[in-house]
């Protein structure tokens, strides 16, 4: 990747930020940490390598992505807005009643959203099945599911793994967002799920580690997922909580928490200061 690219897909993804502070801030609730913390892989994914089509929204062959973590839509929804699925202005009606963009995605509602997310760790099994489907039918589409690292105290989570590999579903890619917090705390204390990539190895997963924020190691990761064939691929991402705001940065206590009115400013002020040095 040449540097002027990489300094737009950086100023994308500030961009992203600014819509789920902008989202959070808005509705006055909602899950920013982990929203910050998944927005670099979002950003390269949307502008680089899912094939979607904004006025189809539904076509057949597209590439899907499967938010498994909904409750940090925010993220997905920035990144669908900033594609062109619907109007950025509309990241305000965030959780409000009657909004397309309701706390956990829904299909039924937003344009380009591929799965309505719920409880945590169902939404590998639908990327699994997703990814099946594609495969009996002869279609070429790859699947993307995100997942939190918390999200891996799940059981479904390694069932579906188990599935996944069974049926080498080499056009699955599970992409975990290794912040190392959850709503709880350190997820090492909660209930550790380390090491993650020697079980998802052991699960049969092509494995890959990464800099979640380091679009040059998204870019090679995504591109070597591709090229495995008869098994599904994990990239661990690994992550900061809050990425991009100084006071949220590896603090859990912004999982689910809104900014008031002066930290939305020393929010925006931040990711401002970023947007200068790119």
């Amino acid at each position: 990747m040449n540097e002027e690219r990489r300094k737009q897909l950086a100023k994308a993804a500030n961009q992203v930020r600014k819509g789920i502070i902008e989202e959070v801030y808005s509705a006055q609730s909602g899950h920013p940490g982990g929203s910050l913390s998944i927005a670099d892989v979002m950003t390269y994914l949307y502008q680089e390598e899912l094939r979607v089509d904004t006025q189809d929204p539904k076509w057949e062959d597209r590439d899907r992505l499967v938010l498994s973590k909904g409750h940090v839509c925010p993220a997905l929804y920035a990144a669908l807005a900033q594609k062109g699925f619907f109007p950025w202005d509309e990241l305000k009606t965030f959780r409000r009643v009657g909004s397309r963009l309701q706390g956990h995605p829904d299909l039924n509602k937003a344009p380009g959203v591929d799965f309505t997310a719920g409880s945590l760790g169902q939404g590998v099994s639908a990327a699994a099945g997703i990814a099946l489907a594609g495969k009996v039918t002869g279609k070429d589409y790859r699947v993307y599911a995100i997942l939190g690292d918390g999200e891996l105290q799940e059981g479904e989570v390694w069932e579906s793994a188990m599935f996944s590999a069974h049926y080498k579903l080499d056009n699955l890619c599970y992409i975990i967002d290794n912040n190392g917090l959850q709503i709880d705390g350190n997820i090492q204390d909660v209930c550790s799920p380390y090491p993650i990539d020697e079980k998802f190895r052991a699960f049969g997963f092509e494995v890959i580690v990464i800099d979640g924020h380091d679009f040059d190691q998204i870019e090679a990761a995504v591109r070597q997922a591709k090229t495995v064939k008869g098994r599904p691929t994990a990239i661990i991402a690994k992550t900061v909580k809050g990425k991009g705001i100084s006071f949220m940065e590896n603090k859990a206590s912004w999982h689910g928490s809104a900014p008031n009115a002066e930290q939305y400013e020393t929010a925006m002020a931040d990711l401002a200061k970023i947007e200068e040095v790119l």
